[in-house]
């Protein structure tokens, strides 16, 4: 192997993820297919360790496989302008900031339901329990009140 080259292995250990993650990356089409050696280990150069650290790093800001999919065929035209990419960006932050609307709301829900209990009682009696049974269309009248 020559300076630069990887294999799945390494290529896992220089971007902090599992070889796994590396496989399924190439079987859905965003990593290219290596080469592979006399004895058939994959060989990966640094422009694949590159292209695996801008997934991750895409993965970890929430986008979904299709999402990094399109950014990476973006970024793969450098002369074109950004206004795509800021586009999907601003799309995705939409979409962050409605899922946090919808935890907060979950979160204000759950503090409602731990009140419910007073502690100490048994299942059959709990106000929790009598909460979580209701009929969803009518959760805006909750069994409990704290």
């Amino acid at each position: 192997m020559q300076s630069g080259e990887y294999t799945v292995g390494q290529l896992a250990t220089a971007a902090r993820t599992k070889a796994v993650t590396i496989r399924y990356y190439e079987r859905q089409g965003l990593m290219r297919i290596p080469t592979r050696t006399p004895g058939g280990y994959r060989i990966y150069r640094s422009d694949d360790l590159d292209r695996l650290l801008f997934i991750l790093r895409c993965r970890h800001f929430g986008f979904s496989l299709e999402n990094v999919r399109e950014l990476l065929q973006l970024a793969d035209q450098t002369d074109a302008p950004c206004a795509e990419v800021d586009a999907k960006v601003a799309r995705h932050l939409d979409e962050v900031r409605e899922r946090l609307a919808e935890l907060q709301s979950l979160e204000a829900e759950l503090q409602r339901l731990s009140r419910c209990c007073a502690g100490g009682g048994i299942v059959k009696d709990c106000r929790i329990i009598e909460s979580l049974s209701r009929d969803i269309g009518n959760s805006k009248t909750p069994a409990c009140t704290p």
